[in-house]
């Protein structure tokens, strides 16, 4: 009983010391992203100004703005994947509520297909474990394909980060930078994907939880 409660304190004691050391370590990593991603955005803020982009009265700063884009790029999970998608929109239009509109579109559309690219590689590598006939194979990496404009229609709420503006002549050019959270990307993706699959092709239901296995 005594060398059972030695070792509960001892684990006790082990879990105190390693806590603050562990809360350290995860202040230093957003330290350095923050220092990193200060950088970036200055180094980018400077390149921006000279080729004549300016922020919206009332916004934030454009290095503050690039700064924020850069830290959503930056941070990565426990395994090495990016915790938020940032893509890029562009467009000119006569007026600015047009051009903002498309670019914001277009961002979506980039969002979408960064992740159908993602998630078509972890598809590709569970068709060979399912041992799919060639047939089947070519029609789930089309269906994959396919399912960027799906998604980016179906995406929730995206995180705006930057909004720049130039005038093009007489028109005007609108810059837009967003941010989706990555899992939440990967979870819509899969409904969609595996929604089309079913629809689309024979391949039975323990096939299609092993293609959706990630």
């Amino acid at each position: 009983m005594k060398k059972l409660f030695k070792m509960s304190m001892m684990i006790v004691i082990v879990m105190i010391i390693a806590y603050p050391l562990r809360a350290q370590s995860d202040k230093e990593i957003k330290d350095q992203l923050k220092t990193k991603s200060v950088r970036q955005a200055r180094r980018e803020a400077k390149k921006l100004i000279k080729e004549g982009y300016y922020v919206a009265p009332g916004a934030l700063l454009l290095d503050k703005q690039l700064e924020n884009a850069w830290l959503k790029q930056l941070m990565v999970d426990d395994k090495g994947y990016p915790l938020y998608i940032v893509e890029s929109g562009n467009s000119v239009a006569e007026s600015q509520t047009a051009a903002k509109l498309q670019a914001n579109e277009t961002a979506k559309l980039n969002i979408a297909g960064s992740i159908t690219t993602q998630v078509a590689a972890f598809v590709e590598n569970n068709i060979a474990n399912q041992q799919l006939n060639n047939e089947d194979a070519a029609s789930v990496t089309q269906t994959v394909a396919a399912a960027k404009s799906i998604i980016a229609q179906e995406l929730g709420r995206t995180i705006p980060l930057v909004e720049i503006y130039r005038k093009v002549g007489k028109n005007i050019e609108v810059n837009i930078r967003l941010a989706y959270d990555f899992r939440s990307a990967k979870e819509l993706a899969k409904k969609i994907i595996r929604k089309e699959l079913e629809d689309k092709t024979k391949i039975i239901q323990d096939k299609l939880d092993g293609l959706m296995d990630f």
